[in-house]
């Protein structure tokens, strides 16, 4: 997120059937979005569940702000963990003053357990970060002063006899103060900080590389940061993806190499070597509004790519960028992909032939790109049916991965929605 106009929702809206019970209470004799909804799911019927326009999509259920700890500031980013030893699935949520733990045993009721707390010495922000590398939390935020990078042994959500319970962290690592995102790639060990501001090494905001193979002793690895990229020609990197190459460039294949969305321009790396990092490509597009996030598909030959301010700009519907990564050196816009909805993409995740799009004001958009270049949507989810389609507010990310299919999704202002895809 580049831009918080924070506008406090007035509407409301009936649920339109009798579905699961809220607190005593049927859900279509609630506020939208106002309490919990648990108990029961709620399918996607004639176009609406519980009163969110919808296609494709069962509510599995809701937790509000002030059910999760999150009061006071929007919710933000959410990533997932599955407990290898109860096989428990768990959402991780941030929000304005900390990191909240979901138990989703059973998702149609889940249960907040606790959270862990902003760093002593920081001070709340709207911008949160998780990322998870065996069974460890790994948490930044931005423009959060010295809040650096907590690490939570997540075993200790099996510990918890009376909740909420209040964590605190294993280890912070220091050597950056605020960052607006951090990245893991959990088959090399190795986590990069991006957007760092502060502390010995920012990296220019570039890729900030941490050794955590040892979770509870981050240790610092180098930087990379390509000038010819970012606003300010910092090589300033928004958010990344960094991967072991197994794509169609013969050239890198088992090399490990990031992708960054760098404001300005994608943003390829080589970062095999972190003493001495390689810049690949360093590719732009017309009608650049700000380059916020991407992830690549299964095959690492294309990478789907949002731009945060392009449809408050030039291009007035929402776009995301296809692009062939087939050549690492020579990145091309494969396709513009322009869907019917108006609102800003924000944050996409790929599983599969599946593009998990969580768009502000027009909420959980997901897409089938089993034709890579062609992206077509399938079903979607709206958690913001009121908003213009130009408010900055709305669904910030998602979390597509767990085994049991729910899908966790996080809207500023409400809370966060457990989701499932309908055959």
């Amino acid at each position: 997120m580049v831009l918080a106009v924070i506008v406090l929702s007035a509407g409301c809206r009936d649920g339109d059937h009798a579905g699961p019970v809220v607190r005593g209470m049927l859900v279509d004799t609630l506020p939208l979005a106002s309490t919990a909804i648990t108990g029961g799911v709620v399918p996607c019927r004639y176009g609406r569940a519980a009163g969110f326009d919808c296609d494709g999509m069962t509510l599995v259920s809701f937790l509000p702000r002030a059910d999760i700890g999150a009061m006071g500031g929007f919710v933000n980013d959410v990533w997932g963990w599955t407990d290898p030893e109860t096989g428990n699935e768990w959402a991780l949520v941030g929000h304005f003053r900390g990191t909240s733990f979901i138990d989703l045993s059973d998702p149609e009721n889940p249960v907040y357990t606790g959270v862990l707390p902003l760093t002593g010495t920081a001070r709340e922000s709207v911008w949160r970060d998780i990322k998870v590398y065996r069974g460890h939390a790994f948490v930044v935020a931005d423009g959060a002063g010295d809040h650096g990078v907590q690490v939570l042994p997540l075993d200790r959500l099996r510990e918890v006899t009376s909740i909420p319970a209040i964590f605190a962290p294993a280890a912070v690592y220091d050597r950056v103060r605020s960052a607006h995102n951090i990245v893991v790639n959990e088959e090399s060990g190795f986590a990069y900080v991006v957007g760092a501001n502060g502390g010995r090494d920012n990296c220019g905001g570039g890729l900030h590389m941490i050794d955590i193979r040892d979770p509870v002793n981050p240790s610092f690895a180098g930087c990379f940061a390509d000038d010819k990229t970012g606003i300010f020609r910092s090589g300033y990197t928004h958010d990344a993806q960094c991967v072991i190459y197994r794509g169609p460039d013969t050239t890198y294949r088992g090399r490990e190499i990031c992708f960054g969305a760098n404001e300005t321009h994608l943003s390829i790396a080589d970062v095999t070597d972190r003493q001495s990092p390689v810049a690949l490509a360093a590719a732009t597009y017309p009608l650049v509004g700000y380059a916020h996030q991407g992830w690549l598909d299964e095959d690492h030959a294309y990478f789907y790519m949002n731009d945060e301010l392009d449809e408050v700009g030039g291009v007035r519907r929402t776009r995301t960028l296809v692009w062939d990564v087939g050549d690492l050196e020579d990145p091309v816009v494969a396709r513009s992909s322009l869907a019917a909805t108006r609102s800003t993409d924000h944050n996409l995740y790929v599983s599969g032939d599946l593009l998990y799009q969580s768009n502000y004001t027009s909420g959980l958009r997901i897409l089938d790109i089993s034709n890579r270049e062609y992206p077509r949507e399938v079903a979607f989810f709206d958690t913001e049916p009121f908003r213009s389609d130009s408010d900055q507010v709305g669904s910030w990310s998602n979390y597509p991965y767990f085994r049991s299919g729910v899908i966790a999704v996080t809207s500023m202002e409400k809370g966060i929605f457990f989701l499932r895809k309908q055959p």
